[in-house]
């Protein structure tokens, strides 16, 4: 009976002042909608970017690098190991870039269970003939199926089927930057020569466009066994094991096991793409920070308005306390139209806020460096929903909590002297 008769009077508060009402609730309602729709589209667009670069890359990479030994043939010599030894023009190893016994790793790497798949890979840097004129280009060996399933390689096929890479012999899939410079059309025939003069004709099945424009002049994609044939190499050359974990946390810790495992470099995901990752972070705090700046403000405007409630409704606080109403009871009455403001205008400003990111994304979206992407990218994640109807609560309760213990201190008898 009690709560119900708090809950009358809370109400006719409410509605006494129900101008000043609906603008704190406009205002609750405008910064959830901003914070949702930021957050939405911020979070869409990270994940764009981290799918242009981080989605391409192997979790852990295994590979040879030519570097020089760390040991040279002057330190193993017992005559002169106490002394300081001053090396000049030091040469790399003298070693091949392939990956040794990689049947082994590779079958190794199926047994375990901490990885979800892996996929090899041939490097190669080679020249594009075109008349006269050499331009240098990198062709990337790959296992069309594994690349697909592990690295979506067919989202950024945009003229082809990535699949002509195994089924059509001698073919290749040219990035566009590279195929607009030597002018290669779909079903042409180009020719390739290696850094060591082997030279292959090669038929244009497709094109590829990562949305790095630096990238796409210079990268082609070919199957393994068109590039081992390129390089005359055995069928079990490969120069790159791209692993893919089924937790990308584990990354750092088994690149440095394998590394040590299979005497070969590694790197992971993490270390990698680094300048991304911070990139995301950046971005990420600063949406936080702008929609949680945006509810504070509007709880400002809440505790400005019930403030003028309290100081025009002292004769009602009097007389209600004067009638047996309690500190307490005034407390939960001010409280309760706080939070009345905060859930209408939370309601409805998560209403916004999904129908605002439903408009963004489908905004279209055409750039020549982005042909797969249509609309502005848009984040439907429920925490953000979540986070938002909380924090409205959250500072709407505060907003009203201070001015409601202003109006359960009230003492009625100087109000009602006063009169």
């Amino acid at each position: 009976m009690k709560l119900k008769l708090l809950s009358r009077v809370s109400f006719s508060l409410l509605m006494a002042r129900w101008k000043q009402t609906l603008v704190a609730a406009v205002g609750v309602t405008f910064s959830i909608t901003m914070f949702i729709a930021l957050l939405s589209f911020m979070s869409g667009l990270n994940d764009l970017l981290d799918g242009l670069i981080v989605n391409r890359t192997p979790h852990v990479r295994l590979y040879n690098e030519i570097q020089a030994s760390k040991i040279q043939p002057i330190q193993l010599a017992k005559k002169y190991a106490n002394s300081y030894n001053f090396i000049n023009s030091v040469k790399p190893k003298n070693e091949k870039i392939e990956i040794y016994n990689s049947a082994a790793i590779l079958k190794e790497l199926k047994n375990d269970s901490r990885v979800l798949g892996f996929a090899p890979k041939i490097t190669t840097q080679v020249f594009f003939n075109v008349g006269t004129i050499d331009l240098t280009g990198v062709i990337n060996g790959i296992d069309p199926i594994e690349e697909n399933r592990l690295f979506m390689f067919k989202e950024y096929v945009t003229t082809g089927n990535f699949m002509d890479l195994k089924n059509t012999p001698n073919s290749i899939i040219l990035g566009k930057g590279a195929a607009e410079k030597i002018l290669a059309n779909i079903g042409d025939v180009i020719q390739v020569t290696t850094s060591k003069g082997e030279k292959m004709q090669m038929k244009v099945v497709g094109y590829f466009q990562s949305g790095i424009q630096e990238v796409d002049k210079v990268q082609s994609y070919a199957s393994i066994a068109t590039t081992q044939k390129l390089l005359g190499v055995p069928n079990n050359y490969i120069t790159d094991i791209q692993v893919k974990l089924k937790d990308i946390l584990l990354a750092p810790s088994l690149a440095r096991e394998f590394s040590a495992l299979y005497d070969l470099d590694a790197v992971d995901i993490q270390t990698a793409n680094s300048q991304f990752e911070t990139g995301s972070s950046v971005r990420t705090i600063i949406s936080y920070a702008v929609g949680i700046t945006l509810l504070i403000v509007a709880g400002f405007g809440i505790y400005n308005i019930l403030n003028m409630m309290i100081y025009e409704k002292m004769d009602s606080i009097a007389i209600l306390k004067a009638t047996g109403f309690s500190g307490n009871d005034v407390n939960q009455i001010f409280i309760t139209i706080a939070l009345s403001i905060g859930i209408f205008g939370g309601i409805l400003g998560l209403v916004f806020g999904a129908g605002l990111s439903y408009v963004i994304d489908n905004v279209p979206f055409n750039t020549p460096a982005l042909p797969t992407i249509k609309t502005f990218p848009i984040n439907y994640n429920p925490k953000f929903y979540f986070i938002g109807a909380v924090f409205s609560i959250v500072t709407t309760y505060f907003a009203g909590y201070f001015p409601s213990r202003k109006a359960s201190k009230i003492d009625p008898v100087l109000i009602i002297r006063g009169k």
